[in-house]
């Protein structure tokens, strides 16, 4: 029984595994966080230029000047 015991503390081939899941998973989280600040960004920025365009207004551009009655 103790020959097993110091055999399962000096046995490390779990360990490389749980560092690679706990890497993962902090990738992961950042990716989402990442995501979720640009979604909102974009999503501002969207909104601020659909107001800018939407509040312009279209002139009429090499058209005739309009008679003033005159006479010419």
């Amino acid at each position: 029984m103790m020959k097993f015991v110091k055999n399962f503390r000096n046995d490390e081939d779990g360990a490389v595994t749980v560092d690679w899941v706990v890497l993962t998973a902090a990738v992961v989280g950042l990716a989402i966080a990442a995501y979720g600040s640009i979604q909102t960004g974009a999503s501002n920025m969207t909104s601020n230029t659909s107001d800018f365009l939407g509040a312009q207004t279209i002139g009429e551009v090499g058209a005739p000047a309009a008679d003033t009655g005159t006479g010419g």
